[in-house]
């Protein structure tokens, strides 16, 4: 009975210490096979141009093939919902914007997750300012030209936007709210398909990403008449900020960052955000983000959720002070 009873607290300690030599282990071995990103959007948007360079690096550093998977649909809330359920052990990834973490939750009475709850925020991987853009059939060659033609045609030009209650949409709103302007919103399922009708004329304005639309610009399929930033784009540094012209003040952004679905080890996030960081470090990569038209820029998964908290809290206002709602 002595040895028996001795034996079990000179056991307990043993086997701690072999328990604790594997708990850190999920970092130190991930990633051990495929990585799905998973975008929520359809393919050809900014949110997906910068999902598959972001996945191409990640990929080259681990070793391991990151497999961009587009569920679009419900302004990204189907992509969203899909890795808020997946298994938390970091080999399902979200690549949200402003609008599937910031902007849907103030806009939607029910989500099929918790937004506060379903997600750990992983790192921002970059800042897209906006485009202005309309097709080339469209005389006006500035914003304030625009404005003009719009006023001089009310109801009668429409823009296309990547869906209710977006980036793109919130800033055309803001835009005819700071103009006087009276344009149509017609709304699409991303930023693909808006841009598709931009192209074939079915609407005459558009604002979408630099990133999603400078190839189309700098073939001259379409025409950019302002950004939406505080600042020119490296990309395009002579396209005027609508604050330059049209729109005294006017700042509004979107970016793309990476979550993980609640619940995933916390060295698994600080080792994908660790990740990040390296790949957005590495000069080539920043000058193909900045080339697109987008900003490269890195945080700690800390500073996503700040980040994440603070938009939701200034687009409350703006929702609230123009009323926007989705039909």
């Amino acid at each position: 009975m002595f040895t028996r009873r001795l034996a079990i607290p000179l056991a307990l300690p043993f086997a701690l210490a072999l328990c604790a030599m594997h708990l850190p282990g999920f970092a130190q071995t991930f990633p051990s096979r495929p990585v799905t990103l998973v975008v929520p959007f359809p393919p050809g948007g900014g949110t997906d141009t910068g999902g598959r360079v972001i996945a191409e690096q990640l990929g080259r550093r681990w070793n391991q093939p990151v497999i961009v998977e587009n569920r679009g649909g419900a302004a990204g809330q189907i992509g969203a919902d899909y890795v808020a359920k997946a298994k938390p052990d970091g080999y399902t990834l979200l690549l949200g914007n402003i609008g599937t973490q910031a902007i849907n939750p103030l806009l939607y009475a029910k989500l099929p997750y918790d937004a506060d709850k379903a997600f750990a925020p992983v790192s921002l991987v970059a800042e897209l300012p906006l485009a202005m853009m309309v097709h080339p059939s469209v005389p006006a060659k500035t914003a304030a030209e625009f404005v003009a033609l719009a006023k001089s045609k009310p109801g009668q030009m429409s823009y296309s936007s990547s869906g209710a209650g977006g980036a793109p949409h919130l800033a055309a709103e803001m835009f005819k709210d700071q103009t006087g302007s009276f344009i149509l919103h017609v709304p699409y399922r991303g930023g693909g398909p808006a841009i598709a009708d931009l192209l074939a004329g079915h609407v005459q304005l558009s604002f979408m990403t630099v990133l999603e639309a400078s190839g189309h610009i700098k073939a001259g399929k379409l025409r950019a008449l302002a950004v939406t930033g505080d600042k020119r784009v490296p990309a395009f540094p002579d396209v005027p900020t609508l604050a330059e012209g049209a729109a005294p003040g006017f700042n509004a952004i979107s970016w793309i960052g990476l979550l993980a679905p609640a619940g995933t080890p916390q060295d698994v996030v600080d080792r994908v955000a660790a990740d990040v960081r390296a790949v957005l470090a590495d000069e080539s990569v920043k000058a193909r983000f900045i080339g697109l038209g987008g900003v490269p820029r890195a945080t700690t998964p800390q500073e996503f959720a700040r980040l994440i908290g603070d938009d939701r809290s200034r687009y409350a206002q703006i929702i609230r002070s123009r009323k926007i709602t989705i039909e």
